[in-house]
C-alpha cells in the first residue's frame, strides 16, 4: 500500500494565488502559528492587518516574529474573535490540525467581525479538506473552492462572502463533576480551552490527592476552565482564597464564570504567559495540571513559578504521567532530597 504523502505546513507553502488576488484591507488573520502568520503577511505587503490570537504566549511570540521581519501588523488577544472591533474587509483563518469544535467556533465568529460583503478565507493545512465547505455553507450560505493553481496544485483555500444578518451563537458544553463526598459542581467549557466538554482524568487524580486546609490561599496554575481551583475552594472554605492563572484569556474568563457559579467566595483571575500577577511568597498551596508538549517546558515553568509564589511552608501538587522527568526539576527548585509521589488513576501526583 503506497505511503500517504506528507503534508507540508502552511509556513513552508507559497501563499495561494486566490489570497494574493482577493484579500483587501483591513484584514484580520485568525489564529495560526507565528511562522504561518508571518508567511502570509510577508506575501501581502502594505496590507493593514490585525492578528487575532487566543493565547497570551502565542501572541507574544507572534509580536516578536513580526518585529524581526519588519511587519507592522498589530496583535490582539481576546477570549473571543468577536471581541475585536470588527468592520474588516477580509478575514483569513489559519486552522490547526484537529480541534474540530474550535474550527466551527472560529468560522461562526469570523462572520461577525467582517463588514457587509466582506470576504472570509480558510487556508487549510490539508491539500484535500472535506470539513470546511459544509461549515461555510451553513454560516455564510455558500462557499467557493478555487481552481488549481498555475502549477496544477490544489490551493487549499475556501472562501465566501458575508451577506445579511444572523444571530450570534456561543459554542458551550457544560459538565457536572463531584469529588468524593463534596457537592456536585457544574462547569461551562468552550472550544480552545483545556478540558473542553469533560473533566480531565489528570485533573480528577490531582483533586483527589491535593491537600488543602480551611483558610488556605491557593493558586491554580494553568487553571483551564477552573475545575481544580473550584474544588480547592471547597476544601479552603469561606476564609480561603483562590488565584486562577492561565495564558488563555478564554479559559480565564470561564474560570471566573465557573468560580462565581459554584460559589467560590474569594478569588482573582490572571491572564499571563509566565504565571505573573499573583503576589509572590503569599500562597499556602499551589496546584498544577500542565500540558505536556514543548519538551515539558510549560511544566518546568509551572514548577519554578510555584516555588516563587508559595510561602516557605507552602505545599505544591502537580499531576503528571512523566514523574521520572519532573521529580528532579522539583527537587532542584524546592531543595528537597526526595519528592513525594502518589499514584492515582494511572497518573502520578508529585508533592513538595
Amino acid at each position: 500500500m503506497p505511503k500517504r504523502k506528507r503534508e507540508r505546513p502552511l509556513s513552508q507553502l507559497p501563499v495561494p494565488e486566490v489570497l494574493l488576488a482577493k484579500v483587501r484591507s483591513p484584514l484580520v488573520v485568525v489564529l495560526g502559528s507565528p511562522a504561518e502568520v508571518v508567511n502570509l503577511l510577508s506575501a501581502l505587503p502594505g496590507i493593514d492587518a490585525t492578528c487575532y490570537q487566543m493565547d497570551v504566549f502565542q501572541a507574544e511570540r507572534l509580536r516578536a516574529e513580526l518585529g524581526a521581519r519588519g511587519l507592522a501588523a498589530s496583535v490582539a488577544t481576546a477570549g473571543d474573535l468577536w471581541d475585536l472591533p470588527g468592520g474588516y474587509a477580509s478575514a483569513v483563518y489559519l486552522p490547526a490540525r484537529g480541534e474540530r469544535a474550535l474550527k466551527i467556533d472560529m468560522v461562526e465568529q469570523s462572520w461577525y467581525v467582517l463588514r457587509d460583503k466582506g470576504l472570509f478565507f480558510v487556508w487549510s493545512p490539508y491539500s484535500t479538506d472535506a470539513f470546511f465547505l459544509p461549515q461555510l455553507k451553513k454560516v455564510f450560505g455558500k462557499g467557493h473552492a478555487p481552481p488549481l493553481d498555475k502549477n496544477g496544485e490544489p490551493q487549499r483555500v475556501l472562501w465566501c462572502v458575508r451577506e445579511g444578518e444572523r444571530p450570534r451563537r456561543r459554542h458551550e458544553v457544560t459538565f457536572q463533576v463531584k469529588i468524593g463526598d463534596g457537592p456536585s459542581c457544574r462547569f461551562t467549557s468552550r472550544p480552545g480551552t483545556f478540558s473542553y466538554g469533560r473533566f480531565d482524568d489528570g485533573a480528577r487524580a490531582l483533586c483527589e490527592v491535593m491537600q488543602v486546609e480551611p483558610g488556605d490561599r491557593v493558586v491554580d496554575i494553568g487553571c483551564g476552565v477552573g475545575t481544580n481551583g473550584v474544588f480547592a475552594s471547597q476544601m479552603a472554605g469561606e476564609n480561603g482564597y483562590i488565584a486562577f492563572v492561565d495564558s488563555n484569556p478564554r479559559a480565564v474568563a470561564l474560570a471566573e464564570l465557573n468560580a462565581r457559579a459554584n460559589g467560590v467566595p474569594k478569588f482573582d483571575t490572571f491572564a499571563s504567559s509566565s504565571v505573573e500577577g499573583p503576589p509572590e511568597d503569599s500562597f499556602d498551596v499551589a496546584i498544577a495540571n500542565p500540558p505536556y508538549f514543548s519538551n515539558s517546558s510549560i511544566a518546568h515553568l509551572f514548577i519554578r513559578r510555584a516555588k516563587k509564589l508559595l510561602t516557605p511552608q507552602g505545599r505544591f501538587f502537580i499531576v503528571t504521567k512523566q514523574p521520572e522527568e519532573l521529580a528532579p526539576v522539583i527537587t532542584e527548585a524546592f531543595g528537597e532530597e526526595e519528592v513525594q509521589a502518589v499514584v492515582n488513576r494511572s497518573y502520578t501526583v508529585l508533592m513538595a
